[in-house]
């Protein structure tokens, strides 16, 4: 396959030449498919939402394992000790004052936490 490309698009051809494919901005096929903008913003990777099913992690804990982050840095961030940060990372039902401080010290959205 060869490919041509416009400013705009990139038509993708066949051994023979014959258009076969074309690339778009997804603006423009969002637009031409009248599809709804995708907000990643709360979005879960699906490694967190294995290690919640699969592992029963809290979504704190499976959440801090994905970002790779330690306990320590965790609560260093928060400016508390490792100890109280894992009652924190432990807690099951955790109130909105917990979920806004584990959110914080993991860098995401406090609805991410709902995994």
């Amino acid at each position: 396959m060869n490919a041509h490309i416009n400013t705009n698009y990139q038509i993708i051809n066949d051994k023979q030449g014959m258009p076969q494919f074309v690339v778009v901005p997804y603006e423009d096929f969002r637009q031409l498919t009248n599809q709804p903008v995708i907000n990643l913003k709360n979005a879960i990777p699906s490694e967190v939402v294995g290690m919640v099913i699969e592992q029963d992690y809290t979504p704190a804990r499976a959440w801090r394992e994905y970002l790779e982050l330690t306990q320590s840095e965790c609560a260093e961030k928060l400016g508390m000790s490792q100890p109280a940060y894992l009652k924190l990372e432990a807690s099951e039902k955790p109130t909105k004052a917990t979920r806004t401080k584990l959110a914080t010290a993991l860098g995401i959205n406090e609805e991410q936490l709902d995994c």
